[in-house]
């Protein structure tokens, strides 16, 4: 692909979700299964950027209500396939973040995971997932910082997709924080994936 080819993020995704080896291979976040513990069997949860499922899979087997939305045709076709194959009910859904017609004070958790867009549509996002939530709902988060570009282990290399807390905490101000920091940890999913990576994580409650 050319040097622009962010210009046409769909493609971009298409084409790595379309590789045979999933990218982030199969297994779930770690951050994500750790905080799923928060969470009552049979809550409704809503993973904006799924790709091709792996973490809405996971959580569906856990027994959760799961809606995934995607830019992907191609990683939203092979999430559904896997869902089938698996005998998991869930809503895969295909859609541009910026412009999919958000659910209004319907989840009881939305988990945004490795989900990196340009700063303008990140905020309007960020917001998107906030009304989505019911009253003491979740927004649960892990993005890679700036930091992140002194490693190879994946993430965008321009700074405006990047996140801090300082940026989180602004975004998220109207919920309150039960845990917000900026680590370095080791990441073991898939190719893409894999090494010392610097992230920001949070889980912030809708009051």
């Amino acid at each position: 692909m050319p040097p622009d080819k962010w210009a046409n993020p769909q493609a971009v995704w298409d084409e790595r979700y379309g590789e045979p080896e999933p990218l982030f291979g199969l297994k779930p976040n770690a951050y994500l299964e750790a905080q799923s513990k928060r969470l009552p069997l049979g809550a409704k949860i809503l993973l904006p950027g799924d790709g091709y499922g792996r973490n809405g899979l996971w959580l569906a087997r856990q027994g959760f209500h799961v809606h995934t939305v995607d830019l992907s045709p191609v990683g939203v076709e092979r999430a559904r396939k896997a869902a089938k194959a698996a005998g998991l009910q869930m809503v895969i859904e295909q859609g541009d973040l910026a412009t999919w017609k958000w659910p209004v004070r319907e989840f009881d958790a939305v988990a945004a995971i490795f989900v990196h867009l340009p700063s303008a549509v990140r905020r309007l996002v960020h917001a998107s997932m906030l009304r989505a939530l019911k009253s003491g709902g979740l927004a649960i988060i892990q993005s890679f910082t700036p930091a992140q570009l002194q490693f190879s282990s994946g993430g965008p290399k321009q700074v405006d997709m990047l996140c801090t807390a300082d940026l989180l905490r602004e975004e998220f101000a109207s919920a309150e924080i039960l845990e917000l920091e900026e680590i370095t940890v080791y990441l073991d999913e898939g190719h893409k994936h894999s090494g010392m990576g610097a992230v920001v994580q949070g889980v912030f409650r809708v009051r």
